[in-house]
């Protein structure tokens, strides 16, 4: 579907009108009585946004739903086939600014594409007084990430962002552990993922093709450059360790393993970052890396400051570093917290909480702390019941964080000093540069 002069229109004119003058919260929070279910979207029906879009299902109404590609593909979740097949009363679009353009009375959108159409999708939808549950990391930007929130902070809106293990049983259970200070003041954290699980640290390939029968392709690069279709190499999975398209390992599960270090610690905006690993590439994410974060410090550590290290490609914290027995499992996504008094090591995923050293905790039992349903949550704010516990007032300075990650990894050899108030680097313009990407012509958002 050709991008027309109607639909550029389109998004000048809602995100100008949206930018300059707000609708009353009232109008927006709590359309839905208690008992409604209200009316979702969906952006993005395959893969992880087959995941997305059936939990929205579950207490709303799917009624209508996009996706880039027509035709079914292989090894993928769901897709607009399976899609149309679950849901036929649905109306069906592959241009996300048609859907919104034509459809009235959208309650919620669940936003589940590849990272660099996150902010324009979700600003867009909120503009137009729609709920957003979009996918994590937040945003491809920290610009875009500051956007939004502070666009959120006003338009009352429910929002969410899909780092469901906010509200699982582990994390939860975590952050009443180190807040109840069962392992001390906490003096170091790490955390880590033995992603990559796709190519990084690598070049453009020279090969390109036909675009595939049923791929909308400029629909696919939005705001992103142009550039030609090549086989296996970006959709549908490996966009994640290219710059345009994706935030890279970090990006990818750094908003799930951060996120509990942070909320337990309670902690704000970082306030240096530093790089370890290879050579940047010029257009991908590196192979593996190690980030070295610096926080002040909160009620909760042990000093004025602390440091959190990032690690990946399948680069786990040494025992000794994380003070742990050699004979300590490590799990292959997680988070190590060290305390004054003992240490906790958290997986991501399935497995529990484990306590060192042993003999201190022998005795010692883990309440666990009750988890939810992170979509029921987004639903049920949406209705005006209670609110959401990953809303982009947490979400997006979250991902600010993890973004800093993905800017420093362009800039090596540098501790990166952060301004959070000013949104930029005191010490490198360079970096500076990197924290917001210009849109490709016509597919500019305004706010973004």
């Amino acid at each position: 579907m050709s991008f027309t002069p109607s639909r550029r229109q389109f998004l000048r004119t809602v995100s100008g009108t949206a930018a300059g003058a707000l609708l009353p919260t009232s109008l927006w929070a709590g359309k839905k009585s208690p008992n409604d279910r209200p009316d979702i979207a969906c952006v993005g029906v395959g893969g992880k946004g087959w995941t997305d879009s059936n939990g929205a299902a579950k207490f709303g109404n799917i009624v209508a739903f996009c996706d880039v590609q027509e035709a079914p593909f292989a090894k993928r979740r769901g897709g607009f086939v399976e899609a149309a097949k679950l849901w036929p009363k649905a109306r069906r679009y592959t241009d996300w600014r048609e859907m919104l353009d034509k459809e009235k009375g959208l309650d919620g959108i669940t936003v589940s594409t590849p990272d660099h159409m996150h902010a324009p999708v979700t600003m867009t939808a909120m503009q137009l007084g729609i709920s957003p549950y979009t996918q994590k990391p937040l945003t491809r930007t920290v610009h875009e990430s500051r956007q939004l929130t502070e666009f959120a902070a006003k338009a009352g809106l429910a929002t969410q962002m899909g780092n469901q293990g906010h509200s699982g049983t582990t994390y939860n259970t975590l952050v009443k552990l180190i807040q109840g200070g069962a392992i001390g003041k906490v003096t170091a954290a790490h955390a880590w993922s033995n992603r990559p699980s796709w190519p990084q640290g690598v070049d453009r390939p020279a090969k390109t093709a036909e675009v595939p029968s049923g791929l909308h392709w400029d629909l696919w690069l939005g705001v992103s450059p142009e550039r030609p279709y090549a086989p296996d190499v970006y959709h549908p999975f490996k966009w994640r360790g290219w710059y345009d398209f994706g935030a890279g390992a970090l990006g990818d599960m750094g908003c799930h393993i951060i996120d509990p270090v942070v909320w337990a610690l309670g902690l704000g905006a970082p306030s240096s970052v530093r790089y370890e690993g290879p050579p940047p590439s010029k257009e991908t994410f590196p192979a593996w890396e190690r980030l070295h974060y610096e926080f002040p410090g909160t009620e909760f550590t042990a000093g004025d400051s602390i440091r959190m290290v990032w690690h990946d490609g399948n680069k786990k914290p040494t025992h000794e570093e994380a003070n742990l027995p050699g004979d300590a499992e490590i799990p292959a996504n997680g988070c190590i917290l060290v305390g004054e008094k003992g240490v906790a090591v958290t997986p991501h995923g399935k497995g529990s909480i484990r306590l060192y050293p042993e003999s201190d905790y022998r005795d010692f039992k883990i309440e666990e702390v009750a988890g939810g349903d992170h979509y029921e949550r987004w639903i049920n704010a949406i209705k005006g019941i209670g609110t959401t516990n990953s809303g982009f007032d947490y979400a997006g300075p979250l991902c600010e964080t993890v973004l800093l990650g993905c800017v420093a990894c362009r800039v090596p050899g540098e501790t990166l000093r952060w301004n959070a108030g000013k949104l930029q680097f005191q010490n490198s313009p360079e970096a500076t540069a990197l924290l917001r990407e210009e849109y490709r012509k016509g597919w500019e958002v305004a706010g973004l």
